[in-house]
């Protein structure tokens, strides 16, 4: 069985709770009883028998035994996330000393790493020294999409130079209405940064925060701003 970074389980577990189906018994139900079954015994390896036996269960022919076992598997899956969570990944906030810039670049490149399809960044003050970076540290085939506000034309060289260097796929686009920075992963998990990232801790501390419950409505409204955003690339 393949392993996954505690943080990348987290993700998938956390997507998965997002994603849990509001009908049990249609056939939609059964790629994610896979899935989180999957997630479950990675999570933990000693209770596979009992994981799978609610997941059978799940697909039982008795509604009240499907419905039971259906929140049992949800009950654990929101038990592995909070393990997770406070034993292996960390807090949700981090708060970074003022001068600590390699401690702010840690949280940021561990974030990098994990990702599998996409990353979109938003931050007025993208520039070429966040390009020489961050992206090197983007896993390859993971497309890049980069939303600033100032300071586009200086950007675009070294945009440029990154996609011929790293075979890279990024788009970018500008917003006057930009304020604050974020990550977002995958389209499943959001982060917030209290600096710009090419600044990150160097001028003052900052707090660098997950965004859990408030995470669709975020990401939402940056999603919308990039449709309504000028292309620059």
């Amino acid at each position: 069985m393949q392993t996954l970074d505690p943080s990348q389980l987290l993700a998938e577990i956390e997507d998965a709770i997002r994603t849990t189906p509001a009908d049990y018994s249609s056939s939609t139900a059964i790629p994610w009883l896979g899935r989180s079954t999957s997630l479950l015994k990675r999570w933990a390896p000693g209770r596979s028998i009992i994981i799978d036996s609610h997941a059978r269960g799940a697909l039982g022919v008795s509604d009240m035994l499907a419905s039971s076992e259906f929140s049992s598997l949800l009950m654990l899956l929101h038990e592995a996330r909070h393990d997770l969570r406070l034993n292996e990944v960390g807090p949700l906030s981090t708060a970074i000393d003022r001068g600590s810039v390699l401690d702010y670049f840690e949280e940021v490149r561990r974030l990098l790493v994990t990702a599998r399809s996409e990353l979109f960044f938003v931050d007025p003050y993208l520039d070429a020294e966040f390009v020489s970076r961050y992206l090197p540290q983007v896993p390859t085939g993971v497309t890049v999409r980069m939303l600033g506000k100032k300071g586009m034309a200086a950007l675009a060289p070294a945009v440029e130079l990154a996609v011929q260097q790293f075979s890279l796929k990024i788009e970018v686009r500008s917003s006057s209405a930009l304020h604050d920075r974020f990550i977002f992963l995958d389209n499943a998990r959001g982060f917030s940064s209290g600096a710009s990232f090419k600044d990150g801790a160097r001028l003052a501390p900052t707090i660098f925060t997950e965004i859990t419950d408030a995470l669709p409505a975020v990401h939402g409204t940056y999603e919308q701003m990039w449709s309504a955003a000028t292309v620059h690339r």
